[in-house]
């Protein structure tokens, strides 16, 4: 089953993406900003700097990889909206503060404007890249 975003921030994406073929995108900061706070700043950023990769292999699988501004790797998983910082962790499933961390508004703002960085490996290489996750955050 997949994980359905509110339906305010589905619109506010899918108006980000409108905004970003015309050219407008301070009109949608303002309206992230307004949503997610000094996160949609932070998110704004990271895709600016070019830190979300798009990860695929041939089965079709894919992950993101967010390069934090504290210089550590995240791995986000936009279809069920999971990352695996502390503050997604923490703030969105243990206290429900927020809807999302800014590693993972920033994949979903990468995907709207299309500045992902693209890279294919192979399944195994995939699956290492996980176990590595895994093993990082025990």
């Amino acid at each position: 089953m997949a994980v359905v975003l509110p339906a305010v921030v589905e619109e506010l994406l899918s108006e980000m993406a409108a905004a970003v073929q015309e050219s407008a995108r301070s009109t949608g900061s303002r309206s992230l900003k307004f949503l997610f706070g000094s996160s949609a700043t932070q998110a704004l950023d990271l895709v600016d700097r070019q830190s979300i990769t798009l990860i695929s292999s041939p089965s079709g699988r894919h992950v993101y990889q967010v390069l934090g501004s504290s210089g550590k790797t995240y791995t986000c998983l936009a279809s069920c909206h999971y990352c695996s910082c502390p503050a997604f962790a923490f703030s969105v499933l243990r206290k429900s503060d927020s809807i999302l961390c800014k590693h993972l508004l920033a994949v979903y703002l990468s995907q709207v404007m299309r500045t992902c960085q693209q890279l294919s490996v192979s399944d195994k290489q995939l699956t290492d890249i996980l176990l590595m996750e895994k093993k990082q955050e025990a």
